[in-house]
């Protein structure tokens, strides 16, 4: 990863500072997009200076193409996309309101959609590029009472896999992990700590993430990967 220059979004949460800490190791150049000051001091904290150092903040509202773009074009390269970015919401269906189910699909699809339009330009200039995508096991096993959710992360494997095919011919690759619960300071406080360490591990799935970022996986191209763990 040495020289490259990755995008990770959501880097300031409890997985992206995982994934964060794994890839600044590997001295690749990191641009993180983030919006609460509070949320980048405590990455900084946790990373230290030395690493930190290797990570350039930029302070952008991912849902705003405008935003985006400039984001994108303040890279010298963008070799990488990590997109981490997500909500989560539950309400039966009937009780969704239309705002609620245009925050889900704007968390977790739209703001995908951007920056990996985007990001593609660049990729495309350099015949080179890689995307990962954060998805969800409830987009192929759709639980009820969280249709928004469902039908937003259901939504970005398929934005992930029309890329990828997309870019069949081209040394472009894009794949979605499928985790399913995350073990995070949320859910944690959401659904208590009692099947915790059933959980995902971010560790885990930053390892993951490294790997499908690196020249050993240029053959996995438009992947839909579980990562259940034992739940």
């Amino acid at each position: 990863m040495k020289g490259k220059y990755i995008l990770i979004t959501g880097g300031t949460g409890d997985l992206g500072r995982s994934v964060t800490t794994r890839i600044a190791g590997l001295e690749a150049n990191i641009y993180l997009p983030y919006r609460k000051k509070g949320d980048l001091d405590r990455l900084r904290k946790e990373l230290g200076e030395n690493v930190f150092d290797r990570v350039k903040p930029v302070k952008a509202d991912l849902l705003m193409e405008e935003e985006v773009a400039n984001l994108v074009q303040s890279m010298p390269a963008v070799h990488m996309l990590i997109h981490l970015m997500g909500g989560f919401a539950m309400a039966p269906t009937a009780d969704t309101t239309r705002s609620s189910w245009q925050a889900q699909i704007d968390l977790n699809l739209t703001s995908a959609f951007l920056l990996i339009k985007h990001c593609l330009g660049p990729m495309q200039k350099q015949n080179f590029g890689r995307i990962v995508t954060i998805g969800s096991r409830a987009a192929v096993d759709a639980p009820g009472g969280m249709a928004a959710y469902v039908a937003s992360k259901a939504g970005l494997v398929a934005l992930t896999r029309s890329v990828s095919a997309e870019f069949r011919g081209q040394n472009i690759t894009a794949n979605v992990l499928l985790p399913s619960v995350i073990d995070t300071e949320a859910n944690r406080a959401a659904m208590g700590e009692r099947n915790a360490d059933r959980w995902v591990k971010t560790q885990s799935l930053a390892e993951i993430i490294t790997f499908l970022i690196s020249e050993a996986a240029d053959d996995i191209r438009g992947a839909v990967i579980p990562v259940y763990g034992g739940v």
